[in-house]
């Protein structure tokens, strides 16, 4: 039995808000599913957290929680039913028919403001208002609901456009029914076909897969002798692993739930579990691949964790919860305390999120951290798939530098197949070495072969050898670690002989060197001025005749190559040629210039030794014919 039906109209503001969400807002009419889903879900989260405290809540049905699809392909109708806590009259006309809550009329001038559908759908999705999704798939909307602890129901209908109707209704059970009227399929207008079990399917294993309520659906299938059978199907999985303590999780499981949402079929290299309590609450289940995706650098590349609201799939790739150089991690995050339809611009801005982030990325340096500490096979094999990617962050995080430094393995000239971490390089410097010396370059043979290398080599030097293009970012924009200066070997003054090891702290020859190259070397400032701005003795050669090096602050013409790539105007930045005072080419030119200054052949001479030094270490000539015809005809005269 039910009483006479009372119409009543919308707020005025709700009538503005149902017209926007039904024309305009929502850009997937699909969410739909997933938004009555979530309401039926967090019915039945209160009624059993209500039902702790409360024992007359306790009926006969509660004790299967649940939450039921029910379709009518006759009355085109689609049904979604809890058993969860329900809802008064009261509550209809407050949570309903009224949105009774202060900054309504600035939502929706925002909302009016507002250029395109994405930014107007998180607008909205700040507000909550979930249910209204309903009116974009269906004609009219019918909802039944009984409280629990309750004698008498309500009935609410409405087709969306101005007014409601509502009924005491008797006899209804505990929970929430809702009934969609559905419209046709248009697939111009993005409506599916929603009376379609496969696309019911589809839907809930998207967004409602973990949803801890089993989600059921009356199903039909045809048997080997054609007949038909009925059954009842549970639609998600319910498998929420990161809602369950880690002790009741097994490895084989993690690794099933990596390969499901990373496409990975390699087991991850590490898994981390958390759980966070307090003001926002949320878990956490990443995954450290054991291989890098073949996309891991390309401009495409996505942040690889998911984010969900209670359960509730929200988001791919969410780049508010990991920084592009965690891009490799895969994983969910699951925050109690969000709207289902936050947008990235709302993620990147909150506060709460910021904190969620800090801690994630914490836990990731950490786990790797640990790798590297108990398990220095395990780690080597995670840096050499990921290295590349966590030394952007020397450049990107300021706030974890430190952390990320000690991760930091490169190759050095210690060894030739391991590399070495910074902390170990400095556990073997010298007495009295207060400087960590590394060198860039293409490759490691480029590097080992460079004029650089000689001094450092013939004492005894360490040196890093770096090969990776952002080495040539991260270097400059970090002086020290852990209170030693990086320091590259190709620039600045090199003067090994000054080191406490050595046999004498100076060289007694010097001051005579310098004076037998006094003319000599401002005239090859002179002559190779387009190309030099300095030209100077070396203390680091030992067997080249010249090497080519920058002041401490220059830009490394490596990084001038990148920079001019991506299209930016570098102007040309001129570096030292430094010349080895005891090479035979070198005493030769000096006694050759000292005879004779004005001799042409002598700029040709000096020409070779720029160009010869620029391709020992890996550089372009800037007239390859011109250094080649300079070239055969210098070596014409000596035949």
């Amino acid at each position: 039995m039910g009483s006479s039906v009372e119409t009543l109209e919308f707020q005025a503001e709700t009538r503005q808000l149902l017209r926007l969400v039904i024309h305009s807002i929502y850009s997937n009419k699909d969410i739909f599913l997933r938004e009555l889903i979530s309401n039926a879900s967090d019915a039945l989260d209160k009624l059993r957290l209500e039902s702790l405290t409360d024992s007359s809540l306790v009926e006969a049905d509660s004790t299967d929680l649940h939450i039921s699809l029910e379709v009518d392909k006759d009355a085109r109708t689609l049904t979604v039913r809890d058993n969860g806590i329900g809802m008064t009259r009261d509550d209809l006309v407050e949570l309903i028919g009224t949105i009774a809550k202060s900054g309504t009329a600035g939502l929706l001038e925002k909302i009016k403001e507002s250029k395109d559908a994405a930014t107007a759908e998180s607008l909205i999705g700040q507000f909550g208002v979930g249910f209204y999704s309903a009116f974009m798939v269906a004609d009219k909307v019918t909802l039944r609901t009984r409280r629990a602890g309750t004698d008498s129901g309500t009935r609410w209908e409405s087709d969306g456009e101005g007014t409601y109707d509502l009924q005491n209704v008797d006899g209804l059970p505990v929970g929430t029914s809702v009934t969609l009227h559905l419209k046709p399929a248009d697939s111009e207008d993005g409506l599916a076909d929603y009376l379609s079990e496969s696309k019911i399917r589809q839907i809930v294993k998207r967004y409602s897969d973990f949803i801890r309520w089993p989600i059921r659906m009356a199903t039909e299938r045809t048997d080997a002798e054609g007949e038909t059978i009925s059954d009842i199907d549970t639609l998600n999985s319910m498998k929420a692993l990161w809602a369950r303590p880690r002790s009741e999780v097994t490895e084989d499981e993690y690794n099933e739930f990596y390969q499901q949402i990373s496409h990975d079929w390699l087991p991850p290299a590490d898994t981390i579990h958390m759980r966070a309590e307090g003001t926002f609450e949320y878990e956490a289940l990443l995954f450290i691949p054991s291989q890098a995706p073949f996309d891991l650098f390309s401009r495409e590349t996505r942040p690889g964790v998911q984010l969900y609201v209670k359960r509730v799939f929200i988001m791919d790739d969410c780049e508010a919860l990991m920084p592009n150089y965690l891009r490799f991690v895969k994983g969910v995050v699951d925050a109690h305390d969000l709207s289902l339809n936050v947008s990235r611009e709302i993620l990147q801005q909150d506060r709460q999120i910021r904190g969620v982030r800090r801690r994630l990325v914490k836990k990731v340096l950490g786990a790797i951290k640990d790798m590297q500490s108990k398990d220095a096979e395990r780690y080597a094999k995670v840096w050499a798939q990921f290295g590349r990617a966590l030394k952007e962050g020397l450049v990107e995080d300021t706030d974890n530098r430190e952390a990320l430094l000690e991760l930091v393995s490169a190759a050095s000239t210690h060894d030739p197949e391991k590399t070495t971490t910074l902390r170990e390089y400095v556990e073997r410097m010298k007495d009295g070495q207060d400087t960590i010396y590394y060198l860039t370059g293409e490759s490691r043979t480029m590097v080992e072969n460079s004029p650089h290398m000689e001094a450092f080599a013939a004492k005894g030097y360490e040196v890093l050898i770096l090969t990776d293009p952002v080495d040539e970012v991260w270097v400059d924009q970090i002086p020290a670690f852990d209170g030693r200066r990086l320091q590259s070997i190709a620039k600045g003054q090199v003067d090994l002989g000054e080191s406490a090891d050595d046999d004498q702290d100076t060289d007694p020859d010097k001051a005579r060197r310098e004076q037998d190259f006094a003319a000599l070397l401002p005239w090859l400032t002179t002559t190779l001025s387009d190309q030099v701005k300095q030209v100077r003795l070396s203390s680091r050669l030992t067997t080249s005749a010249a090497c080519i090096v920058g002041d401490a602050h220059d830009m490394t013409p490596t990084l001038e190559k990148m920079y001019r790539a991506m299209g930016q105007q570098i102007p040309p930045v001129k570096r030292i040629l430094e010349l080895n005072p005891a090479h035979p080419l070198i005493t030769a030119l000096r006694t050759a210039h000292d005879a004779g200054a004005d001799d042409p052949a002598l700029a040709e001479v000096a020409e070779l030794i720029y160009g010869g030094a620029l391709l020992a270490e890996g550089g372009d000539l800037p007239d390859p014919a011109r250094f080649t015809r300079l070239l055969t005809d210098r070596l014409s005269h000596t035949l």
